[in-house]
């Protein structure tokens, strides 16, 4: 598993995404189908569907 993903660079003249940090999903999805996310101790499972949509479960 990738410990440290590293956010997408957003192109500097789109100031409505300059603040939000980006990461690749699939930067993230190392292994090309499921990552597990964790929030306060709180596992959560990010998914993508064959269909190519995020689901988000805990």
């Amino acid at each position: 598993m990738n410990a440290m993903a590293q956010p997408t660079r957003m192109d500097p003249g789109d100031s409505a995404a300059a603040d939000i940090v980006t990461y690749d999903v699939r930067d993230l999805i190392v292994s090309g189908v499921q990552a597990r996310l964790v929030l306060d101790g709180q596992p959560y499972f990010l998914r993508i569907t064959r269909a190519g949509k995020l689901i988000l479960t805990k």
